[in-house]
């Protein structure tokens, strides 16, 4: 079943910019993918309509046959649960230790304190930060930082995680290792959905890429053709 789907969906910003036109595709349960394309390409539009923090100005986004633009007022906060945002510039809260960051979602939602503790050391562990959980941001690496920002939006369990160039700010050895992390996600039941420009990576990966292309899906290119340049 797909988890994620685009009905030709178009947006247009106040003043007239378009950022997508007629963009449609889908993503199954259990797919990791990337989007690709020039900066202003559409991208970050694209994650934003998943995340209900920008709506369609035509067209259907649909997320496990919900469709979006009937999703309002609380129940936006329980969509976000099952969409977990990692961004490039990790968003941490730096007077919090790294235990505290991770688990906000989860405080959030009302969990109660000994279920946050086994669900927060979980995902540390699975991220080699278990030494770290009373470490504030400013004493972290970037690459720990990175797997932080993982870390929560991973500890909601969610049923897609969308990533808006998360290895920008990282070297090769660390980029390789944090896309390892994301494809280790789907057999656990999380689609993975990445928007990067690092076309070298991309093609490393050999998983699916949509391109996109001044906000018009050009190309969707599957790990087989991939696999064949």
């Amino acid at each position: 079943m797909a988890v994620l789907r685009f009905d030709n969906v178009s947006k247009q910003y106040p003043g007239g910019r378009v950022a997508l036109s007629d963009v449609a595709f889908e993503v199954d349960a259990g797919e990791m993918l990337f989007i690709t394309g020039h900066s202003g390409a559409g991208k970050s539009t694209l994650l934003k309509l998943i995340h209900l923090t920008e709506r369609p100005s035509r067209g259907a986004v649909l997320f496990a046959e919900r469709n979006l633009l009937k999703v309002r007022g609380r129940r936006v906060a329980l969509h976000r649960r099952e969409v977990g945002v990692v961004y490039q510039d990790h968003r941490l809260l730096t007077d919090r230790n790294v235990f505290d960051n991770v688990a906000l979602p989860l405080i959030l939602r009302g969990m109660k304190r000994g279920e946050i503790g086994k669900r927060v050391r979980s995902v540390l562990e699975r991220l080699g930060l278990d030494d770290r959980e009373r470490a504030l941001p400013t004493q972290l690496s970037a690459g720990e930082q990175q797997r932080v920002g993982i870390a929560r939006a991973l500890v909601g369990e969610p049923r897609l995680l969308v990533a808006d160039e998360p290895t920008g700010n990282l070297d090769p050895t660390l980029s390789a290792e944090i896309m390892a992390l994301f494809a280790s996600l789907p057999e656990r039941g999380t689609s993975v959905m990445i928007a990067s420009h690092d076309l070298a990576l991309v093609k490393r990966m050999k998983k699916r890429v949509l391109v996109l292309d001044h906000g018009k899906l050009l190309d969707d290119i599957s790990p087989e053709d991939l696999a064949d340049e």
